[in-house]
């Protein structure tokens, strides 16, 4: 059972959710224990790096791959069982739980750093990584028992900003308290345990999450349970590609930050604060795309937004070989102001700052819709099964990008290999889950088409199956309605709109169910019904133009019966819906066909969409259908 939501009115904006007992403590627990990670870990490789620490018979490089490996390796022993943990418990009591197990590590990590013992920090890195197993699948579950569907892309944006700002704020501490001369080592030992208590409090506020699976058995075996998450995933196609699309963002992700350091130094001539600019540029870029899904999605899961955020990821790491290009080595390192004073450089970081911040818009929508659409029972499994994958992914791009560069491929030269392949990964998901573009076609036509305005929205349902009826004026209708609705909805729509190039094209993949008038084809407007009640036996939500076509002459018709066959298999609750202003565009059939006038009325022309409350299919008639559309219409 869920923790009651709170009303979608209950905050203005994703940042209202720090005030609020619901989310402020997991985000400062959350935001603690990744800036802890990256501290220790960054402040670990330095040392070592640097001769600092007694690493017995092993290299430093050698170290500093196996602080990568071990942190990393929990991931693939543990998710499994972390989902299991997350779904069958209270995720405040896991939480609390988690954040008391990183005291202990840190407290081991206390001697580890003023003895200089590389093999205990070593074992406190293996730790670390199981702490953020642990902690990744409560994560991301805890957020839908807490925020209602018009606030989960707002939480998910504070959550992946909080998450890179905390990445990057624990690089530069570690960064400065290891280079203190003597005391460097004490003080980051210091710190993190400091952290780590900061976190446990926090964590102690974080109210409680109900287990969504109470009798589960754990499966203690690790491969066996990842392959049963990876088929639970599998059974809603358009949850396990968004899980392919993250792991594929962590996959282009990782090229670029693992590379940072070679790419400062050898492309870019600068010393090591250039590659730390880097970083810095690339996480506020992450932070600020992910802040922006919210206001670009009118506080929706707008999945519409992942091919955009697919595209500019592209655009600008293709650029960022073409600005590498023209830089010329310097014969000496830069320092970080001779590096800021060339103007070829600041090219190389507004490519960085924008391919992150479209990552960031590419990522949250796809964490919000596996959020949403995962069944709850098992949703802390799947996001446990993402995160094997997301390990799996990196490990494949740095294998890639080890290859590459000892075949002789430079680093700007695999960041447009990256940027091309990301293209075509791009192009072959959204071809699979035709669902990401049809909401993108609607994403752009909503903003850039015309200027689209929502009202009465929150009587569309998030859940269960519903009949949604609406006026029908325009050839773009069910884009508009697409547009508006927080879900897929399974259109009913004239069957020789199927048979326009276009249109046919659009909604066939959308699996939309075309129907044609009885005395027509009785056999095609019979198996429309069926499959329509196919749909609602699913819970999902099945829109109709009752009215039958597209009007000629702007006004409202008559609706017809339809409705009521549909009610008598399914008696499910009816939203009406008003569709204002659309007659006189260029996809209306004002003046007689449609579209046969362009810019009739130019771009950002205003219209508008209009919900009211659900009518009980008991109540439900078709003339008292109409006068309730009419009435939305002249609101």
């Amino acid at each position: 059972m869920s923790t009651p939501q709170a009303p979608h009115e209950a905050h203005p904006n994703q940042f209202a959710l720090l005030g609020q007992r619901r989310f402020a403590p997991f985000f400062w627990a959350q935001f603690l224990g990744a800036g802890n990670d990256n501290l220790f870990k960054f402040a670990f490789t330095v040392m070592v790096t640097y001769g600092a620490a007694n690493a017995s018979s092993l290299a430093p490089a050698l170290v500093v791959q196996l602080i990568a490996a071990l942190f990393i390796l929990p991931f693939l022993l543990f998710s499994a069982t972390s989902g299991q943990l997350a779904d069958k418990f209270d995720k405040a009591t896991l939480i609390r739980f988690v954040k008391s197990l990183e005291i202990a590590i840190m407290a081991i990590a206390l001697y580890g750093f003023t003895a200089k013992n590389v093999p205990v920090l070593l074992g406190c890195t293996f730790l670390l990584g199981v702490h953020s197993t642990l902690f990744g699948p409560v994560k991301y579950a805890y957020l839908p028992q807490h925020l209602n569907e018009r606030e989960l892309t707002g939480g998910n944006g504070m959550v992946e900003m909080g998450t890179f700002v905390a990445i990057l704020l624990g690089n530069v501490v570690g960064g400065l308290l290891i280079a203190i001369p003597e005391m460097g080592p004490s003080y980051v030992a210091w710190s993190c345990l400091a952290l780590a208590v900061l976190g446990r409090v926090s964590a102690q506020f974080v109210p409680s999450a109900a287990p969504t699976d109470a009798t589960l058995t754990i499966n203690w075996n690790p491969v066996t349970e990842t392959w049963r998450n990876l088929k639970l995933a599998h059974e809603n196609i358009v949850v396990f590609r968004s899980l392919l699309g993250i792991s594929w963002m962590w996959f282009f992700g990782a090229v670029f930050l693992t590379q940072f350091p070679s790419f400062a130094k050898d492309v870019l001539g600068g010393n090591e604060q250039v590659a730390s600019l880097l970083l810095v540029v690339f996480s506020i870029g992450i932070a600020i795309g992910s802040l922006l899904c919210e206001t670009l999605s009118r506080r929706h899961v707008e999945i519409g937004l992942v091919p955009f955020g697919a595209f500019g990821m592209s655009v600008f790491s293709i650029d960022l070989f073409f600005a590498s290009r023209g830089i010329v080595h310097p014969e000496t390192a830069l320092t970080l102001g001779q590096f800021l004073a060339l103007g070829a450089n600041w090219r190389v970081m507004a490519d960085l700052a924008l391919l992150a911040l479209f990552a960031g818009l590419y990522s949250v929508p796809m964490y919000a819709l596996i959020q949403m659409r995962a069944q709850p029972s098992h949703r802390s499994r799947i996001i446990a099964a993402n995160n094997i994958l997301n390990a799996l992914f990196m490990i494949a791009s740095a294998a890639m990008a080890a290859l590459l560069l000892k075949a002789g491929v430079t680093v700007p030269q695999l960041f447009l290999i990256t940027g091309l392949l990301n293209l075509l990964v791009a192009g072959y998901i959204f071809l699979l889950v035709p669902e990401y573009l049809l909401r993108f076609i609607a994403w752009v036509a909503t903003r850039f088409v015309y200027r689209f305005k929502v009202r009465g929205d929150e009587h569309i349902p998030t859940e269960g199956a519903a009949i949604l009826v609406c006026n029908h004026v325009s050839f773009v209708d069910a884009i508009l309605l697409m547009a508006a609705s927080p879900r897929p909805i399974v259109f009913i729509m004239d069957h020789r709109i199927f048979a326009t190039p276009v249109l046919g094209t659009l909604f066939r993949p959308a699996k939309a169910i075309p129907i044609a008038p009885q005395k027509e084809d009785a056999q095609a407007y019979e198996q429309a019904f069926l499959r329509a009640k196919q749909v609602l036996d699913g819970g999902d939500l099945l829109a109709i133009f009752p009215e039958g076509g597209i009007t000629r002459d702007g006004t409202l018709g008559e609706f017809k019966g339809g409705v009521m066959k549909l009610l008598e298999a399914n008696p499910v609750p009816v939203v009406p819906l008003a569709l204002q202003n659309l007659w006189g565009s260029f996809f209306s059939r004002i003046d007689g066909n449609a579209m046969s006038k362009p810019f009739r009325r130019g771009f950002f022309s205003p219209v508008g969409l209009v919900a009211g409350e659900p009518v009980p299919p008991e109540q439900v008639t078709p003339a008292g259908l109409r006068e309730r559309v009419s009435v939305l219409l002249a609101s």
